[in-house]
């Protein structure tokens, strides 16, 4: 059976971008009609798009296609939802993992929804401070839950490939709600279950 590769990307699009970044590339005297060359601005174009998909999607819809009476109140957990986003500072990746909670007040969610507005929010070009708000935020406005915790650990190639040039690195970001912020147990709980240190 032969591999049929099956791509959609806004031919409109597709093409003024590669038109920018075979400008980009003359601009830093490479050979654009090389092979190598050739077909990267382009390639660089629907890769930009994908990268950048999440300006597409309603988080809050995520939610709500999946959104359940359950009167549970103790807290629901979706921990090291791997996240890749591009700084909107240097267009360079940074990536790690989300750790979200929230405590329902008579609605949940299904688990893979979380994980989606995670990638939603974070297929856009982002700052770690705003993505962290907005998973956060998008939770809280949707589900109305008692709490919602939100951590992001993620490294910056933007702080490892150029200027300070720090390889280990790693920026944690938090943001609360509700029971996580007023309640210093509820919140110690939370930090517990995905491994941090509470001191």
């Amino acid at each position: 059976m032969a591999y049929t590769k099956i791509e959609q990307y806004d031919e409109d699009i597709t093409q003024q971008l590669a038109a920018n970044y075979k400008n980009i590339l003359n601009l830093i005297e490479e050979d654009t009609s090389r092979e190598g060359l050739e077909k990267t601005p382009e390639r660089v174009a629907k890769s930009m798009q994908f990268l950048t998909q999440g300006y597409q999607v309603d988080p809050a819809a995520i939610l709500n296609s999946a959104k359940f009476k359950e009167e549970y109140q103790q807290i629901v957990l979706v921990k090291d939802i791997e996240l890749y986003s591009l700084c909107e500072h240097h267009l360079l990746p940074f990536y790690g993992k989300a750790h979200v909670a929230y405590i329902p007040n008579g609605y949940i969610t299904g688990l893979s929804k979380v994980a989606r507005v995670v990638e939603a929010y974070s297929r856009r070009l982002q700052v770690q401070e705003r993505l962290t708000v907005q998973i956060r935020d998008c939770i809280q406005n949707t589900l109305n839950p008692l709490g919602v915790a939100v951590v992001i650990e993620a490294s910056h190639m933007c702080m490892q490939i150029r200027g300070v040039q720090k390889l280990n690195s790693v920026t944690t970001t938090s943001a609360f709600t509700g029971a996580f912020l007023k309640d210093i147990k509820t919140r110690e709980e939370f930090m517990h279950l995905i491994g941090i240190s509470v001191h």
